[in-house]
C-alpha cells in the first residue's frame, strides 16, 4: 500500500502516511519484514566454550542431574564453572530463558473476585477492631507503641507503650478495649468481635492466638496481595507519633512501671 501512486498527486502514500492512517507503528512493519532474518542474526563477538545448542544441553543435563525440581540461572552459572565450563552469566540466563529453563516463580492473583472488596469499615461499632505497632524515639531510648483501632467508628480503643514489642504487649490494647467496651474480661465476653492483624509474629503466636480465643474474638489476618487491611490503624499511629515524641511523659511512664514491674 505504501508504494503505490496516488492518483491525485503521482506520488507514493509513503509508509509513514499510511501507518499513521492505520494506527500502526512503523516499527512493527520492519520488524515483520526482517523477521526471518533477525532470528537468525547472531551477536558479535566471540562464540566462547561452546555453541548455545551444546550448551543449553549441558543446561539441561545439570538440572536433570539436580536434586531439586527448580534452579536459577546464579546457579546454573556456578556449576557450570565447576564443571569446566566457562561462560558469561548473561549467557546463561538468556539460554534458559530461550529455552524454558528458568525456575518457576509464583503466579500472582488470577484476574477473577477478588478475596478483599476494598472496604475495610464497617457499619456498626464493635464489630471489628484492627491492632498494629509502631516506634516512636523518647529520651530512654526506642518505646513500641501498640494500637487497638475499632473499624466502624475510628475510636482508638486500647493504647499500649512498653520498652519491648512482644506478643504479651500486642494483648494490652486489646485487654483495654475489651474491659471498656464489655465491662468485664472473662470466656466468650467479646463474641461476635473480629480483631483485624497483619502476619507480624505477634500476632500470629500461640499466646496471642489463645488469648483472644478465650475472650471469643475471632481472628482476622490481613490479606495477602490485597488492600491494606490495617488502614484504619495507620492514621491513629501517624497521629501518636508526633505527640508521644513531643512530650513523651506517658510513655516514659509506661516504659519506667514495666521496667520496675518487672
Amino acid at each position: 500500500m505504501s508504494r503505490r501512486v496516488s492518483p491525485a498527486t503521482g506520488q507514493a502514500y509513503g509508509l509513514q502516511r499510511v501507518t499513521r492512517i492505520w494506527g500502526v507503528a512503523r516499527a512493527t512493519i520492519y520488524r515483520h519484514r526482517h523477521g526471518a532474518d533477525a532470528a537468525h542474526r547472531r551477536k558479535s563477538g566471540p562464540l566462547g566454550a561452546m555453541a548455545d545448542q551444546d550448551l543449553a544441553g549441558m543446561i539441561r543435563q545439570l538440572l536433570t542431574d539436580s536434586p531439586f525440581h527448580g534452579e536459577g540461572y546464579r546457579k546454573l552459572w556456578a556449576r557450570l564453572r565447576f564443571a569446566g565450563v566457562r561462560t558469561s552469566r548473561r549467557r546463561v540466563l538468556r539460554l534458559m530463558r530461550e529455552h524454558g529453563l528458568l525456575a518457576h516463580q509464583r503466579a500472582g492473583r488470577p484476574r477473577g473476585s477478588r478475596a478483599h472488596d476494598g472496604r475495610i469499615t464497617t457499619d456498626q461499632v464493635d464489630l471489628m477492631w484492627g491492632s498494629d505497632l509502631t516506634s516512636v524515639m523518647t529520651g530512654e531510648g526506642q518505646a513500641a507503641v501498640f494500637v487497638a483501632v475499632d473499624h466502624g467508628s475510628a475510636e482508638c480503643v486500647g493504647l499500649h507503650a512498653s520498652r519491648s514489642a512482644d506478643r504479651f504487649e500486642a494483648l494490652e490494647p486489646v485487654r483495654q478495649g475489651v474491659r471498656e467496651r464489655f465491662g468485664a474480661f472473662a470466656r466468650n465476653v467479646a463474641s461476635g468481635l473480629a480483631l483485624r492483624h497483619d502476619h507480624g509474629s505477634q500476632y500470629v503466636s500461640h499466646h496471642f492466638q489463645a488469648e483472644i480465643r478465650f475472650l471469643g474474638i475471632a481472628s482476622s489476618p490481613a490479606f495477602v496481595r490485597e488492600p491494606a487491611s490495617a488502614g484504619c490503624c495507620r492514621p491513629r499511629c501517624a497521629t501518636d507519633r508526633p505527640r508521644a515524641a513531643a512530650d513523651g511523659q506517658r510513655l516514659r511512664r509506661a516504659v519506667h512501671s514495666r521496667a520496675e514491674g518487672a
